[in-house]
């Protein structure tokens, strides 16, 4: 199991900040991780919330479980420590996406406490930057 899990706002897409995030939807990117899953014969949970306990619980049941995460953590990604102590705990690989590039918007989003705990990050290559992490984790081998 690989769980894509997405902090903050990011259920508003397509309405959100459509010049920063593009036009697909939130509905559209859960579509698109199952059928890329489906494609590389992995088994994906798709998940978002806006509660920073409830990302927390999800991170606890995948570092449980020893499984991959795609973390998309939102705002959480800047300020986060408990998120940040929660990644910590996974056993299995962290790939941290962010849609927009972080470090060509506010000085304050330059910053990731997630990133030091990742195995890799993805940014500002939009929503294929999910694929490309599952694409990843789906490769043999663990490369954290």
């Amino acid at each position: 199991m690989i769980y894509v899990l997405n902090g903050p706002n990011i259920g508003r897409l397509g309405t959100r900040e459509p010049h920063i995030y593009g036009s697909t939807t939130y509905a559209d990117l859960v579509q698109a991780c199952q059928d890329t899953a489906k494609r590389l014969d992995l088994e994906v949970q798709v998940r978002q919330t806006d509660a920073e306990f409830e990302m927390i619980r999800w991170l606890h049941a995948a570092a449980d479980e020893g499984a991959d995460v795609v973390l998309n953590p939102g705002g959480w990604t800047h300020y986060s420590i408990a998120i940040r102590d929660a990644c910590a705990l996974l056993g299995g690989r962290l790939v941290e996406v962010h849609i927009s590039n972080i470090h060509r918007r506010e000085e304050f989003r330059h910053k990731s406490v997630i990133s030091g705990v990742a195995t890799g990050v993805i940014a500002g290559l939009g929503v294929d930057g999910y694929r490309l992490a599952l694409e990843h984790l789906a490769q043999v081998g663990d490369a954290r």
